[in-house]
C-alpha cells in the first residue's frame, strides 16, 4: 500500500529553556550537550506514554533553570510581533504558503503547505530569521538563544487534517488568555489540492481518490 502523500506540515517548537532534551514528558533529542543538565536524567526519545505529574514537571523545571546557560525566554507582546515579522519575511522570500500561525509566550505553531524545502529546512529558516528580528528589536541579547531546539513536525495528508489543524492552531492562544492572532502572511485554506479549478488529474487528487 503506498504511503500517504504529504500535503502540509504542522510545525511546532518552543522558546529557549521550555522543553529540554531530557524533559520528563519525552523529547525528540538524541543527546544532551550539557553535563549539568544530563545529571537530571536520561533522554526518553519521543512522547512518553505515561506523562509526569504537574508537581514532578515543575520540580524538574525549577532544577533545570538553575543549570541553563541563559535565562528561560518568555515572549512578551513586542517579542511576539517581532517573531511574526521574521516569519513573514521567510514566508514571502521563500514563497511558502502558510495556512495558520500562533506565537505563544513559550512556543509557536505553524501550518505550511508542502514545498521544495523540507519541514526541517522550513523550521531552520523560520527560527533563524525570527531570532534575528528579536535581536534587531533589542528584545534578546546577541548571545541569548531564542529557540529551545529543532522542533517537531506532523505530516498532514488530507484536506480534513489541514482544516482540523488550522482550527487547533488558530484557537491555541485562547486557553492562555491571549487573543486570537491574525497575521498578514497567513492565507485562508482553499481546500488545496481539491480546491475549485485544480486539475482532477493532479497526482495529489488521484492518490486521495485511492485512499
Amino acid at each position: 500500500m503506498p504511503l500517504p502523500m504529504v500535503l502540509a506540515y504542522h510545525l511546532i517548537w518552543t522558546g529557549y529553556g521550555w522543553w529540554l532534551p531530557n524533559d520528563l514528558r519525552g523529547s525528540t533529542s538524541k543527546f544532551i550537550a550539557s553535563d549539568l543538565l544530563a545529571e537530571l536524567g536520561a533522554i526518553h526519545y519521543g512522547r512518553k506514554r505515561i506523562q509526569p505529574t504537574r508537581r514532578a514537571l515543575l520540580n524538574f523545571f525549577d532544577e533545570a533553570q538553575e543549570r541553563l546557560d541563559f535565562p528561560v525566554l518568555t515572549f512578551c507582546d513586542a517579542s511576539i510581533n517581532a517573531i511574526a515579522s521574521g516569519f513573514a519575511k521567510v514566508v514571502t522570500e521563500r514563497k511558502y504558503t502558510c495556512y495558520a500561525c500562533a506565537v505563544l509566550r513559550d512556543h509557536v505553531h505553524l501550518v505550511i503547505r508542502k514545498h521544495r524545502d523540507t519541514a526541517e529546512e522550513m523550521i531552520a529558516h523560520l527560527q533563524r530569521e525570527s531570532h534575528m528580528a528579536l535581536r534587531e528589536a533589542g528584545l534578546v541579547d546577541f548571545e541569548h538563544p531564542a529557540w529551545g531546539g529543532h522542533g517537531w513536525k506532523v505530516f498532514l495528508d488530507h484536506p480534513d487534517d489541514i482544516r482540523r489543524t488550522n482550527k487547533y492552531v488558530e484557537d491555541n492562544p485562547i486557553p492562555f488568555r491571549m487573543p486570537v492572532q491574525r497575521w498578514g502572511f497567513v492565507k485562508e485554506y482553499d481546500g488545496w489540492p481539491l480546491h475549485a479549478g485544480h486539475s482532477p488529474n493532479s497526482p495529489y487528487v488521484k492518490r486521495m481518490r485511492k485512499q
